[in-house]
C-alpha cells in the first residue's frame, strides 16, 4: 500500500495532536444516573451551599445504647429494680445482640415489658438486603423510627470483618459526585442509632448469613464486627457530639458497650473541623 495514500484513521497518532469534536454535556459518562431527580442545593448566588440545620430534630426515645452504665443503673433503680439489672440488660444488648426481652430469661417474667417499653425502643427495621460476593457483602437498607431511611455495608475479609456504618440521614455537604449529598440533610442520627447498625450486623453474623471471604485461609475468622468505617450515609463531624458517644460505647467493654479496639474503628470527614 502506498504510505502516500493512508487516511487520517490509519495515520499513527504517536507525537500528533488529534483535536476530536467535544462531547456534549448529556453524552458524557454520569458518576449517577439522570433520572434519580436530585438537584444540588445552591444560594442566591448560583454557588453550591452546604447543610448544617437539619429539617427534622425529633429523635427516637432514649434507649439503652444512648445511656452510659450509670445512667442505665440509675434508670433501673427509678423502676425500683437493683442496679444489677443493667448490667444484664447491657449484656444482652451488646454481647447477645438481642432488644427482645422475651428472650432475657434472668429478668423478671413480670417486668420484662416493662424493661422492654424503657429501654429498647424500636431503632431500626430492615427494608432490604442486598447479598453479593457470594455472601461476603451484605449492603443492608434502614427505616427508621419516623420513615428516615439509612444504609449499611457488611463485608468480610480474610482476617476482619468490616461495617460502614451511617451517621446522618441524607447529608448536608452538597458533594456534587454523592447521591446523598445531593438529596440534602433529613436529621442527624442518634447515637443509639448509629450502634443499633452494629448490633443488628453482629447479628446476622451470629446466624449465618455472613459468607466467608473468597480468599480466606484456614486460620480463626473474626465472629464478630472487628472493623468500623464512618462512610455510610452523612457527615460525620456535621453529628459530633451523636458520633463520638458512639465511638466511646463501642471501645468500652462488655457490659457498657461493644469492647472494640479503638484501631479498628476509622471517622472520615470530608474536612470538616469539630
Amino acid at each position: 500500500m502506498d504510505p502516500n495514500k493512508l487516511n487520517h484513521a490509519n495515520q499513527p497518532t504517536q507525537g500528533k495532536l488529534i483535536r476530536t469534536k467535544p462531547r456534549s454535556a448529556d453524552s458524557r459518562p454520569q458518576a449517577r444516573p439522570r433520572t434519580e431527580g436530585w438537584t444540588q442545593l445552591t444560594g442566591p448566588d448560583g454557588r453550591p451551599t452546604l447543610q448544617f440545620a437539619s429539617p427534622r430534630v425529633t429523635q427516637p426515645p432514649k434507649h439503652l445504647a444512648d445511656m452510659t452504665l450509670a445512667e442505665r443503673e440509675a434508670a433501673i433503680v427509678e423502676l425500683g429494680l437493683p442496679k444489677f439489672r443493667a448490667k444484664q440488660l447491657s449484656t444482652h444488648y451488646f454481647a447477645h445482640y438481642t432488644a427482645d426481652v422475651s428472650k432475657m430469661t434472668d429478668l423478671p417474667k413480670d417486668r420484662r415489658a416493662e424493661l422492654g417499653e424503657t429501654f429498647f425502643s424500636p431503632l431500626l427495621t430492615e427494608v432490604n438486603r442486598l447479598v453479593t460476593d457470594d455472601g461476603a457483602t451484605i449492603k443492608f437498607l434502614w427505616r427508621l423510627f419516623d420513615g428516615a431511611l439509612v444504609e449499611s455495608v457488611l463485608m468480610r475479609y480474610p482476617g476482619r470483618i468490616t461495617l460502614c456504618v451511617s451517621s446522618q440521614c441524607g447529608c448536608g455537604m452538597n458533594c456534587p459526585f454523592c447521591a446523598t449529598g445531593q438529596a440534602g440533610l433529613t436529621r442527624n442520627m442518634s447515637t443509639a442509632e448509629i450502634l443499633d447498625q452494629v448490633v443488628q450486623a453482629n447479628r446476622v453474623i451470629a446466624e449465618g448469613g455472613l459468607g466467608r471471604a473468597r480468599e480466606a485461609g484456614d486460620g480463626a475468622e473474626p465472629e464478630r464486627v472487628n472493623n468500623i468505617v464512618f462512610m455510610g450515609m452523612g457527615e460525620p463531624l456535621a453529628n459530633y457530639t451523636r458520633v463520638m458517644n458512639a465511638v466511646h460505647r463501642m471501645v468500652a467493654p462488655a457490659p457498657e458497650g461493644l469492647g472494640m479496639s479503638a484501631r479498628g474503628i476509622t471517622v472520615s470527614t470530608v474536612g470538616l473541623a469539630p
